[in-house]
């Protein structure tokens, strides 16, 4: 054996609480920690936007109503964390959607078909 081999740490036994804030996440990473994220908080926030939807397309009094959230506020929750909701609501969508797209062109332009079960589902999505 080397003396290279010989030197190299081996890592049985992470510990969460010295190990891990040392570690340096990849960009690609922080990527897929972030669609997670938008994924949930899209979920989480779904009955929300199919109130948002349903108020507007009622009538007119209630699309003044629900333009009126935004200025005003609904109930005790005032109006700039009702625009700072539906921000974050966009956000999400975009980043999720963003990231899916990039991750599905990245699969499709490195994985060769021959490897890959992808290439039967792939074109689907293009």
């Amino acid at each position: 054996m080397t003396e290279a081999a010989r030197k190299r740490p081996e890592f049985r036994n992470i510990n969460a609480l010295s190990d891990l804030p040392n570690y340096r996440l990849p960009a690609a990473g922080w990527v897929s920690i972030l669609h997670r994220v938008s994924g949930a908080l899209m979920f989480l926030l779904m009955p929300f936007i199919i109130w948002m939807f349903d108020s507007s397309i009622t009538s007119e009094i209630s699309f003044a109503k629900f333009a009126a959230a935004f200025n005003v506020g609904l109930g005790f929750i005032p109006g700039w964390f009702m625009k700072l909701v539906a921000l974050a609501i966009i956000w999400a969508y975009l980043h999720h959607f963003i990231a899916a797209f990039a991750t599905f062109t990245w699969i499709r332009f490195t994985r060769s078909p021959k490897n890959s079960a992808n290439h039967r589902l792939l074109p689907l999505w293009f």
